[in-house]
C-alpha cells in the first residue's frame, strides 16, 4: 500500500513539474507540500521495512531455539526409553 501511495505521488510530482514553469506562488507551495508527503512515505517505508527485517530475524533465531530444544528431547527420550528397557531386563 506504501508503493502505492508513493508510486502516485510521483506521478503528481511529476505532473505538476510540468506545469510549474508557469506555476503560481500557490502552485509552487502545492508542490513542496506534496514532495515533502513524498519524502514522508518513502521514510515510512523505510522503516516498516527494517521494522520487518528485525521481526523476521528474531523469528527465524526462535525457531533454531525451537529445533534445538526438540533435537534435545528426542536425545532425552531415547536415553530415558534405553536406560528403562535396561532396567526392566535385569
Amino acid at each position: 500500500m506504501t508503493k502505492t501511495r508513493t508510486l502516485t505521488l510521483a506521478v503528481v510530482l511529476a505532473a505538476t513539474g510540468l506545469v510549474s514553469g508557469c506555476a503560481t506562488d500557490q502552485l509552487k507551495q502545492e508542490l513542496a507540500e506534496v514532495r515533502a508527503q513524498a519524502e514522508q512515505a518513502s521514510s515510512a517505508a523505510a522503516k516498516a521495512q527494517r521494522t520487518a527485517d528485525a521481526a523476521q530475524a528474531r523469528a527465524d533465531a526462535a525457531m533454531e531455539a525451537a529445533n534445538e530444544a526438540r533435537s534435545c528431547c528426542e536425545a532425552n527420550s531415547e536415553k530415558i526409553d534405553r536406560m528403562f528397557r535396561k532396567a526392566m531386563m535385569k
